[in-house]
């Protein structure tokens, strides 16, 4: 079982995150009695708590093994972000401690690529009728919870953002591959288009493309 102890001292900081071809690289400013770190890797936004993790999900990482590869060094694989918790340690018997600061100096969040959302939009319905039905075809790389989408509807003109018109909720996550939304009734000088509910948090991971 890996021991553990708080801290005050600021022993990891300045973590950067540089990619390199199907590679991303971790470095950081190690303080100079540090022989090595406890490396933590998570789904970026999953609940932390240091005391409460398998000492399986840690990477024990010697400050030989970063001089080698120049840091440390991680496969681009598949769409993701990540939050990287860099631990300092410090040796007793010849056995690491891993130390836990304060702050998120010793923190950094990484993204690997933004999945493509790409979406088009079906009508139909009487020439002569003033509605017709809307069907909403989306094409996702990746699983998509039904909260990082929504569609806006508004007459006359394209809506400029999330709140520029009536806005509407998903109410079934996405699947990888085509997902047709059920019909809905649209007046003919309705524009609808898609947003994310959250685009400073949702643009990060995700790119919304229509067709």
């Amino acid at each position: 079982m890996i021991n553990r102890e708080e801290t005050t001292e600021t022993f990891i900081k300045d973590v950067t995150c540089q990619y390199q071809g199907s590679e991303y690289v971790l470095n950081w400013h190690w303080a100079q009695d540090i022989p090595c770190v406890y490396v933590h890797k998570s789904q970026f936004g999953a609940p932390f708590d240091v005391n409460e993790l398998d000492d399986r999900q840690f990477k024990l990482y010697t400050r030989e093994e970063y001089k080698v590869h120049k840091g440390l060094r991680e496969k681009t694989d598949g769409i993701g972000r990540y939050t990287y918790r860099i631990f300092p340690c410090r040796l007793e018997n010849g056995k690491p401690i891993l130390l836990m600061p304060d702050g998120d100096a010793h923190v950094i969040h990484v993204s690997t690529g933004k999945a493509k959302i790409y979406y088009s939009f079906k009508r139909g319905g009487s020439w002569f009728s003033k509605h017709q039905s809307l069907q909403i075809r989306i094409f996702s790389e990746i699983p998509i919870a039904r909260d990082v989408l929504c569609y806006v509807k508004k007459e006359g003109s394209p809506p400029a953002h999330k709140d520029d018109g009536t806005r509407y909720n998903f109410i079934r996550d996405l699947e990888p591959g085509v997902n047709l939304m059920p019909e809905i009734e649209v007046r003919k000088k309705d524009v609808v288009r898609l947003f994310f509910t959250d685009g400073k948090k949702y643009g990060e991971m995700y790119e919304l493309i229509p067709e």
